[in-house]
């Protein structure tokens, strides 16, 4: 089994190696707080009548590389429409919080089938896996806890459509949920469809906002990618989500801009 993204140490996570992000080594990387988070949500007070319809980070501060407690709350109840909230802290300062959105299943009915057809491109298993290009071999989340493989756009700027999943446990030896597997890669929008050199400019998201149309299945993510920025106003990452049973849903995040 290999090493997990967080361990368990008492009543706290500790982040491995294996969690830390691109913009500061002393940091996470969005999605392993947002997988762990993800788990916490799924875990509280859970409805087979309900499904996750939203999940909407907000990265308040830096994650650290350091214990994090967690919190998580019924925010609204409800038996049809219902909101849960989950908060990460580390030194009693709020980092990440999450606000999950349940409502009740859609009746099954053929006349009320709608949404996108299913991408023509090619699954992951006919595709090489993609090195991380940043960082080299050092132990991070998207070089030793993610594997990519690129369905378009690898290697340059722009648009980019990428299949994503774990290759080791968010917390300590349990297996991640489908849903955890979304959370934690759904954060990979604004690097993989980069505008913007790397090495002279940060753009870092505040937030993530993920819609779903249905639940997740299986081990892959495919983000279909781009980046939208406006000068003199706002940049946003835009991804549709797949897997490969079709499409699932899409994902969206706010771009903080700035000069190294």
């Amino acid at each position: 089994m290999a090493d997990p993204v967080f361990e368990r140490v008492g009543d706290r996570f500790q982040p491995t190696l294996h969690a830390r992000g691109p913009w500061d080594e002393g940091a996470l990387h969005g999605g392993a707080p947002a997988a762990l988070l993800a788990r916490a949500v799924e875990r509280f007070e859970p409805s087979a009548d309900l499904v996750p319809v939203r999940l909407s980070y907000e990265f308040l501060r830096p994650v650290p590389v350091a214990p994090l407690e967690l919190e998580v709350t019924m925010l609204r109840p409800g038996r049809r429409v219902q909101l849960v909230g989950a908060s990460l802290s580390a030194g009693g300062r709020e980092v990440c919080r999450l606000t999950a959105l349940r409502v009740a299943r859609v009746p099954d009915a053929p006349a009320l089938a709608a949404g996108p057809g299913r991408l023509d491109l090619p699954l992951p298993e006919a595709l090489p896996t993609t090195p991380f290009f940043l960082g080299g071999a050092s132990p991070s989340f998207a070089a030793t806890a993610v594997e990519m493989r690129f369905a378009r756009g690898a290697g340059a700027a722009g648009p980019a459509a990428v299949w994503l999943r774990l290759r080791r446990p968010i917390l300590d030896a349990e297996p991640p949920t489908p849903l955890m597997r979304l959370a934690a890669v759904a954060d990979f929008g604004n690097g993989v469809s980069a505008v913007l050199d790397f090495a002279r400019t940060t753009f870092v998201n505040p937030d993530l906002v993920v819609h779903l149309r249905r639940p997740p299945d299986g081990n892959w993510v495919l983000l279909d990618a781009r980046t939208e920025i406006e000068p003199g106003g706002g940049a946003l990452a835009l991804s549709g989500l797949h897997d490969e049973r079709g499409p699932l849903g899409v994902a969206a995040q706010a771009l903080l801009i700035r000069p190294r």
